[in-house]
């Protein structure tokens, strides 16, 4: 009898390991699939048993209950997160299991130029893949209201740069972190601010910041062009910047600058008014940002384009005047 239960306790345990290697051998192999890549929504509240009948229904070649068997014995069925995700070809039951419990959705990516004004911010997002626009049809003053900051004017709120997202997020979303960049930004570079720059608010500074942004050709003129601007604010001086009247012309521009537009009043006509315009005219990048706050130690009140990207700086008019002469004219 002794010798009976023996074999009987051995069997078992054979077995036992039979099966478990069977387990390691299953969880470790390629599940087949429908196509190449799978698409596969799991909606918040979805038990375990549920999840993997979805995984099934999505078109990955795997018996639902032999999957739920595995997440219950992982120990992990609770850590699977609710998503969109994309399943590839070759995934095993264990790394499907670590994608949902890390919650590893489907990522696109959105790319926000630096420059780029509120306007072309929202066409790159209603353009954007697998994104939701719940800011379709809505006015930008809709816009604002909706993240928490009705009443102001949207213009270099928000922070250019490339800002990654799970498939069916909201743009509204995307512009939530792109206004708390651009907070961290600016109070980031404030803390900067050097006695010579001319901004008495972190919002005069974004102002500036974003006419730097608008009127650099090449990356190391920065410092030198906010110190043009920075020097002409403290003198009273004009600014006399383009871009800032093409942006008070708003949609009316068609890419020729006149003679009349430079006369023609608007409040970001910085030809026809002293100052800094109301808002920012563009959404400024973090190195214009330090730029208008740590202008360089320069006298320079003109600045010409070389034509290479670059400009020639001057401190009196006489110099911009030869420069013109030379650089624009061919004189």
């Amino acid at each position: 009898m002794l010798r009976f239960l023996s074999r009987v306790f051995l069997l078992a345990v054979l077995l036992a390991l039979g099966a478990a290697g069977a387990a390691f051998w299953w969880v470790q192999k390629p599940m087949p699939m429908a196509a190449p890549l799978v698409e596969l929504s799991i909606q918040p509240g979805t038990l375990p048993r549920g999840v993997a009948q979805a995984v099934a229904d999505a078109g990955v070649q795997v018996h639902p209950d032999l999957l739920y068997a595995w997440f219950r014995l992982s120990g992990q069925a609770r850590q699977i997160k609710a998503g969109n995700y994309e399943l590839p070809a070759g995934l095993t039951p264990r790394q499907l299991l670590s994608k949902l419990a890390r919650g590893e959705e489907a990522q696109r990516v959105v790319t926000l130029v630096e420059g780029w004004t509120f306007r072309q911010f929202r066409a790159a997002l209603a353009k954007a893949e697998e994104l939701k626009p719940d800011t379709q049809g809505l006015s930008d003053e809709e816009v604002m209201k909706l993240i928490g900051l009705p009443g102001v004017h949207p213009e270099g709120q928000f922070f250019p740069d490339t800002y990654a997202y799970s498939k069916g997020s909201s743009d509204l979303g995307v512009l939530r972190r792109a206004l708390r960049a651009m907070e961290r930004q600016l109070t980031g570079a404030w803390k900067q601010r050097a006695p010579q720059s001319a901004a008495k608010t972190p919002y005069e500074a974004l102002i500036l910041a974003s006419i730097v942004e608008k009127e650099t050709g090449r990356g190391a003129d920065r410092p030198l062009v906010s110190a043009v601007f920075n020097n002409r604010l403290r003198i009273g001086m004009p600014l006399q910047t383009d871009p800032t009247v093409i942006y008070g012309l708003g949609e009316s521009f068609n890419g020729n600058l006149r003679k009349a537009d430079l006369q023609a009043d608007t409040p970001w006509n910085t030809y026809t008014r002293n100052g800094l315009p109301p808002t920012p005219i563009a959404m400024p990048g973090g190195a214009s940002l330090l730029a208008a706050l740590r202008p360089a130690d320069s006298k320079a009140l003109y600045f010409v384009a070389r034509g290479d990207g670059s400009s020639q700086f001057s401190e009196t008019l006489d110099q911009h005047n030869r420069a013109v002469n030379k650089y624009q004219r061919g004189q």
